[in-house]
This record gives structure tokens, C-alpha cells and sequence, in this order.
């Protein structure tokens, strides 16, 4: 190939005893498959290697069952019988030259050990810092022997696995080596206590522990957090971290540097919208140590990856988010195919499986988490069977992807859409405060079809049910959306409310321009992004805003995508007043009725209008129009079958274009599952 100013990206980097093909570095990252998954988990991290990573690590990994997070599905290496399920993910990725990591994790006081039932410790007495009803107890010195001992084991039963690269964990707030930096966790008055170079000590002990045991044959990673973002209480990158930082320069084979906790690691879009936004953290630490370091930033674009490393800021280019969005950012970078680059959009759906405990999934790849389970692979598709013309009606995520992969299978694609625009709700949402990168849900998937020959786009086209007949088009996957409803119907209430004479609005006329007047009420039984987004662009519009929400927090589910605290603060900050446990009971043209859901008590408050973000309709008229038709395909997908996340419409596309022609078989056997032995 060519050379070109990207080259630089692809060269090797020592790591201690070991060499990385290339600077695309996936950091520890979970994906809720771990030990209970350990084939999916392999799989997971293999397509990586394919995709060209050089270096893929594991999730944590638990070292002792007196430090396990269960129910949680992380990694597991307690002891030898544990080894050969690593075995799988190392042997996966070896197979295309990529270096494997684990990262090791005692997690004090941040496991209530539910399964294990040892009682937890941590480097001071102190509560869990889950809300489970347990307390943590002071280690003592045998203890702290005992700990380093553990990691030491687990780090030569990583070596007998196959892994390339130990990691030391001391970040994100759960890790208890982190905990003893801190001095609002360490309490101690002896040795491991009190100043820094004490509450370093275990830290410094373990990583030379580590290295002595297994550092001629692996290379010894320090995962770090230089700033906990909570000013002196916490470690700070121009305080006690920097001095840290210069102690231990030298000791790791490889600095992975980031900021606490994880809700500010990995923030979101709508929190930061910049790539590399930690950089202002991290870039002092290669100014310390010659050793290599890999920090992360939400990086997607080819030339923000290449600025950090020709400045000096990092050694490798690390990613988790937009690994699993891509996970073949790199080899496409080598190609020089940047139009083909699954951007991640930072919405955290892949957070929130695994703080769900689910297998992990992505809004921009519907394959994550699929690899073994369905052998599905994010750059390949089965070809027809035979070639066929299709239509798909609506171009909003479901849409879009499914009439991608129908055309990338080598179906004749018609996608018609009652919009000049395409996007849907993709893109209406995008003009959201701090929804920006959700249009890169419909770009990516536009500018693939505008590209392929067998594709017809068919934007402002109104269809009906007879149009779709007369076209002689068989096989029709019907992917028309949803709406939100006016009747305050969802969580809370099952059945309409009296609200005949109020102001009704709801998010899509907001969209569509609808003023809300002065005083608005955002009734928010959704519990996503919706109504916290939607109260704060009314807000910054000159509205007076109240938000009322069932929940006992406002945008209560977004805690799986690591936002509901910045959340709250951004709501109080615009001057928002919430109601949480509260209910909406009526409303007329001039008032509500609200309701303290446990005590019962009522209130009326003087309001213009009523937003409701509560549940959807399903647009599926169309789809019922059909049924009664000859087609020899009619599918329903995305919202218009059963409204959800933007990740699930994308997913509903594309498993309806994978399973087209082939669903028989499929019903047979929806997926491989892993049974335990």
C-alpha cells in the first residue's frame, strides 16, 4: 500500500517484553459476557482482532471470591479452573497477531460480594458503596499480604492463559488500590496510611509484585486515574496524582491513564461532546515517563487519533465506546475507507447493558454482542438466496438498516420515506441539546446507500396500502415509526387521563415548532433522556419549566447510561423546579392536578400548556392495511412494531434483513445459548 500521513498509526510500540502491531489500543472494557459467556466473550474480542486492533483487553477481571461483584458477569480467574475459558478469548485473539490483556481487579469496598458471601474489605471500615445493607472491614497486614499474593497468582494464571499484558487497576473508584490513594477512603495510621508515599505503597508494592512474577514474559500495565473531578478530596492531576504519577514512572511497562469515576470516563455525548475531551487531564503524564502511554477519548476521527500521538499527548490510541461501534476503525483508516467508519454517538446504550446485566449492544452496531450468540459479524452478510426487489417503507435507524443490509446481501432496495429528509427520529432528535451525535445513526446509513447501484431512495413519497400493491414489489418491511402519546398513558397510568380542555403538547410538536407559551409542565413518565432533554430546550427557549416525573429522580434509567447525576445538575443549574413521586391526575386550560404518589396528597399548579413524555403509539396502519394483502414478505420493524430505543430500532432492521429468506430456519433456532457445566 501507499504510504500516507496515517502511517504512523499503524507502527509497532514495544510494551516491556512484548511488541503491539500498531497504536489502536481497545482498553478494559466491559460487555456483560465475562465468565458466564466465556464463548461469546472470545468471539466478542476476536472480531476486534480481525478489525485490526493491536492490543484488545478483557473487562476486569475478578482476582479472589472475597472481592466478586455478582450478579454482575465480568471475568473470573479465582483459581486454575478458570484458565481455560480465557484460553478461548486469547487463542481468538492471537489468531490475527493482536496482543491480549487482562486487567486484574481486587475491588474493596466496591464488592458487597453477593455470592460469595465472605465479608468485604477495603483499606477502611466503611459502608459498601452499593446500597445493599453491608459494611466493609479494615484489612490488616495479612490481609494486605494475602491481596498481594492473589494478584500475583492471578497474574501467572493469566500468563499460563495466554495473555501478553497484565494490568494493575487503580481507577474509575473500584478498584481498592485506588482506594488507598485516597484519603477520604484511607483512614490508616500505620504504614499504608496517612501521607502519600504511604498511601502509595500498596500500589507500588503490587506493580513490582506483579512485574517480578510475570514481567519477562508479559508486559505490566497500570491503569490510572489521574483526577477524580471533585477537587481536594479526591486525586488531582495537578496535585498528588502528578506526584504519583513521578514515583511510579517507570515501574509499569505502560501507562493507561484516565479520569474517575466511570461516569466521567466514560461520559456521554451529551456531557462531552468533543473528542479527546480528557486530554486536559491526561497529557502530563507522558511528560514523566518514557514508557508508552494509552489514554481514551471517544475517538472516532482519524486525524484527532493522529494529533495525539504527533503531539506527544499518547503512545496508542485508546478506545472502548468506539471499538465496539467499529470494531474496524482501524483497518478502515489503513484503507483509507473514512466514509465507512461506524462513528460511535457516546448515548452509553453499551453501559447500560452491562449495568443491566445484559450482553452488551450499540446503537450504531447491532452485531455487538450478537458474534457468537447468532455468528453474526459486523462487516459481513450472507448473500441471497436469490435476488429479489424489496421495499422498505420508512427511513428513520430500523429503516435505514435494514434496507442497508438488504442491499448489501444483493436485493434490489427501494426505500421511500413520507419525508424530504431522511433520518427520522434519528435525526429530529439530533436537533436535541446535547443529542448532536445521533445523526450519525442516519449519515453513516445515508451515505452507505447513496453509494450502492441496486439502491433507490424515495424521500417525500407518500404511500398507501394500494400504492404498495400496485407496485408489484412481494416482499415489504414496513418501518413507519411511532409518535408520542397525548393521553398521558405509560408507567404510570394505564388508562387516558381527564386532560380534554388542556394544552396538550408532546415531544413531536415541540419538534415540529410548537410553542409551549410561558409556564409549561413536562410530565415525565418515560424515564429516559426524553423528558430531561425536552425540559431543558424549553427552558433555554424562554419557557418557564416544571418537570414532574413518578420516579424518585428525574431521568431515573439513565443511571445504567452514567448520566443521571450530571443530569440532575443540569436541570437544578437551568432553574427547573421538579416534582419527583409525583403524579399527574388532570389538567385543564388553566391548571394541573399533581399527586404525591405515597402520601397521596394533591396540589394544583397555574400552567399554559402540558408536554407529556410518557409512552408511543406505534404507527402501524400501514402494516395492518397489508396483512390482508398477497405479499409475499410483510414485516413490521423498529417502533412502528414496538417503540424503544434508537439501538433497538437499528437492531429490529437489521435482524429483519438477515433473517429474510431464511426465516424458518431461524424460528428453529433463534440462537446459540452457553449452558453451564
Amino acid at each position: 500500500m501507499s504510504q500516507t500521513r496515517f502511517d504512523v498509526l499503524f507502527e509497532s510500540v514495544k510494551i516491556g517484553p512484548v511488541t503491539a502491531p500498531n497504536r489502536f489500543y481497545q482498553v478494559p472494557h466491559c460487555n456483560a459476557l465475562g465468565h458466564l459467556r466465556p464463548r461469546a466473550e472470545a468471539e466478542n474480542r476476536r472480531v476486534k482482532a480481525q478489525g485490526g486492533w493491536g492490543v484488545i483487553c478483557t473487562q476486569e477481571v475478578e482476582i479472589h471470591p472475597s472481592s466478586e461483584i455478582s450478579p454482575f458477569a465480568e471475568g473470573r480467574l479465582w483459581d486454575d479452573a478458570d484458565i481455560p475459558a480465557m484460553e478461548l478469548t486469547t487463542s481468538a485473539i492471537h489468531e490475527y497477531g493482536s496482543l491480549a490483556a487482562i486487567e486484574l481487579v481486587y475491588n474493596g469496598h466496591h464488592a458487597p460480594n453477593r455470592y460469595s458471601r465472605i465479608a468485604p474489605m477495603s483499606v477502611s471500615a466503611m459502608p459498601v458503596d452499593s446500597y445493599d445493607p453491608v459494611q466493609a472491614r479494615a484489612m490488616n497486614k495479612a490481609d494486605i499480604s494475602n491481596m498481594r499474593r492473589w494478584y500475583v497468582d492471578a497474574a501467572k494464571r493469566a500468563r499460563t492463559a495466554g495473555f501478553d499484558i497484565v494490568y494493575v487497576y487503580a481507577g474509575h473508584d473500584m478498584s481498592l488500590l485506588q482506594h488507598f490513594l485516597s484519603p477520604r477512603y484511607n483512614q490508616r495510621t500505620d504504614n499504608y496510611g496517612g501521607s502519600l508515599v504511604n498511601r502509595l505503597r500498596l500500589l507500588q508494592e503490587t506493580l513490582t509484585d506483579v512485574k517480578n512474577a510475570v514481567g519477562d514474559s508479559c508486559g505490566i500495565a497500570l491503569r490510572f486515574a489521574v483526577d477524580e473531578l471533585i477537587g481536594r478530596e479526591g486525586l488531582q492531576a495537578e496535585g498528588e496524582a502528578h506526584e504519583m504519577v513521578s514515583i511510579l514512572s517507570e515501574i509499569p511497562d505502560l501507562w493507561d491513564v484516565n479520569i474517575s469515576d466511570w461516569s466521567n470516563d466514560s461520559s456521554t455525548a451529551r456531557f462531552e461532546p468533543q473528542e479527546g475531551y480528557q486530554e486536559k487531564f491526561t497529557a502530563f503524564v507522558k511528560t514523566i515517563t518514557s514508557k508508552p502511554v494509552v489514554g481514551v477519548g471517544r475517538f472516532t476521527s482519524p486525524d484527532a487519533m493522529l494529533s495525539q500521538v504527533n503531539r506527544g499527548i499518547l503512545d496508542f490510541i485508546g478506545a472502548a465506546r468506539p471499538s465496539i461501534a467499529d470494531p474496524y476503525l482501524p483497518n478502515k483508516i489503513r484503507e483509507g475507507r473514512f466514509e465507512d467508519i461506524r462513528e460511535c454517538i457516546g448515548c452509553n446504550i453499551c453501559v447500560a447493558s452491562d449495568n443491566v446485566i445484559a450482553p452488551i449492544r450499540c446503537t450504531q452496531n447491532p452485531v455487538a454482542g450478537e458474534e457468537w450468540k447468532r455468528n453474526w459479524h459486523p462487516e459481513t452478510i450472507a448473500p441471497a438466496v436469490e435476488a429479489v426487489d424489496t421495499l422498505v417503507v420508512g427511513a428513520g435507524p430500523a429503516g435505514l438498516e435494514c434496507a442497508l443490509q438488504l442491499a448489501r446481501r444483493g436485493h434490489n432496495v427501494s426505500l421511500a420515506d413520507t419525508a424530504t429528509t431522511l433520518g427520522g427520529r434519528a435525526l429530529r432528535e439530533s436537533t436535541l441539546p446535547g443529542l448532536a451525535s445521533y445523526c450519525r445513526v442516519a449519515d453513516y446509513r445515508i451515505s452507505q446507500l447513496q453509494r450502492m447501484p441496486n439502491v433507490q431512495l424515495l424521500p417525500d413519497n407518500q404511500l398507501q396500502a394500494n400504492d404498495i400493491v400496485e407496485a408489484g414489489i412481494e416482499h415489504v418491511f414496513i418501518a413507519t415509526g411511532s409518535s408520542w402519546r397525548r393521553d398521558a398513558i405509560g408507567r404510570q397510568h394505564r388508562l387516558a387521563l381527564p386532560l380534554e380542555s388542556a394544552k396538550v403538547l408532546t415531544p413531536d410538536d415541540i419538534l415540529d415548532g410548537a410553542s409551549a407559551g410561558g409556564n409549561v409542565l413536562v410530565y415525565d413518565d418515560d424515564h429516559y433522556y426524553m423528558g430531561g432533554v425536552i425540559a431543558e430546550h424549553l427552558q433555554a427557549s424562554g419557557c418557564t419549566v416544571t418537570l414532574v416525573t413518578p420516579a424518585a429522580r428525574i431521568s431515573e434509567w439513565t443511571e445504567h447510561t452514567l448520566e443521571i447525576d450530571k443530569i440532575q445538575a443540569r436541570i437544578y443549574e437551568a432553574g427547573i423546579q421538579v416534582f419527583t413521586n409525583t403524579e399527574l391526575v388532570s389538567a385543564n386550560s388553566q391548571s394541573v392536578t399533581l399527586q404525591h404518589i405515597h402520601s397521596g396528597v394533591q396540589q394544583q399548579l397555574s400552567v399554559e400548556s402540558l408536554c407529556l413524555v410518557t409512552s408511543r403509539v406505534a404507527h402501524d396502519k400501514l402494516y395492518q392495511s397489508l396483512l390482508a394483502s398477497d405479499l409475499k414478505t410483510l414485516n413490521c420493524i423498529g417502533d412502528c412494531e414496538a417503540p424503544g430505543t434508537v439501538a433497538a430500532a437499528v437492531y429490529a432492521g437489521h435482524l429483519a434483513a438477515r433473517r429474510f429468506q431464511n426465516e424458518e430456519a431461524e424460528d428453529q433456532l433463534l440462537f446459540r445459548r452457553e449452558l453451564a457445566s
